[in-house]
């Protein structure tokens, strides 16, 4: 089980240009941090760095396990973190169900976690409609039920409030508020404050 990430002189380019460079960054069972800082400061970059799909020019992204046992980087992605990105990712001709169903079980998840996810965020009447057919709120909620359909250790969130409604906002708040008790960690790319105490880290400053 993962029980901490442990970012060390992390620095990010996009082209040419640096983000920002020798980033230092500890997040440990419980903990929450709300990544800020103007737009293209590298907040995206981060989270895809720490996910795995962007490489860094230098510094080291590493996670540990109980007792500080150092994990190896791929398989702790593969099988402890989310990344919910800002673009959700859905495929725009499958039902919501459909779409739900596949993300879930493609990782690790099952057709009775992805119905308990779909009552937990009330998605039950959206659930045959095809999701090119949904809001960009409701959209958002489908994706974000991957987190609870499939669980695991890291959330890796970019803007995950941004398009949602104040009572689904709630909502979604205390379901991070559950995940942090139970001892998960949420790293998210924020320009509005996350529902929960969060530690914040000014990305480019």
């Amino acid at each position: 089980m993962m029980r901490a990430v442990r970012i060390k002189g992390l620095s990010l380019s996009r082209g040419e240009r640096t983000l920002f460079s020798g980033l230092d960054l500890d997040l440990e069972n419980g903990d929450a941090v709300a990544l800020t800082g103007r737009n293209g400061a590298g907040k995206t970059s981060l989270l895809r760095a720490v996910a795995g799909l962007l490489r860094p020019q230098a510094g080291t992204i590493g996670f540990e396990g109980s007792a500080g046992r150092i994990l190896e980087a791929e398989a702790a992605r593969a099988d402890h973190l989310h990344l919910a990105g800002h673009h959700d990712g859905l495929k725009s001709a499958r039902t919501a169900w459909e779409e739900l169903l596949f993300q879930a079980r493609w990782t690790g998840g099952t057709e009775a976690s992805a119905r308990a996810a779909v009552e937990r965020l009330e998605l039950g009447r959206l659930l045959d409609l095809e999701v090119r057919r949904l809001s960009a709120g409701q959209r958002r909620r489908v994706s974000l039920a991957r987190l609870l359909a499939s669980p695991r250790r890291l959330w890796l969130l970019d803007e995950p409030m941004a398009p949602l409604d104040a009572a689904h906002r709630a909502a979604f708040g205390a379901i991070m508020a559950q995940h942090l008790a139970g001892g998960g960690m949420v790293l998210a790319a924020v320009h509005d404050p996350l529902p929960v105490p969060a530690r914040l880290v000014e990305v480019g400053a």
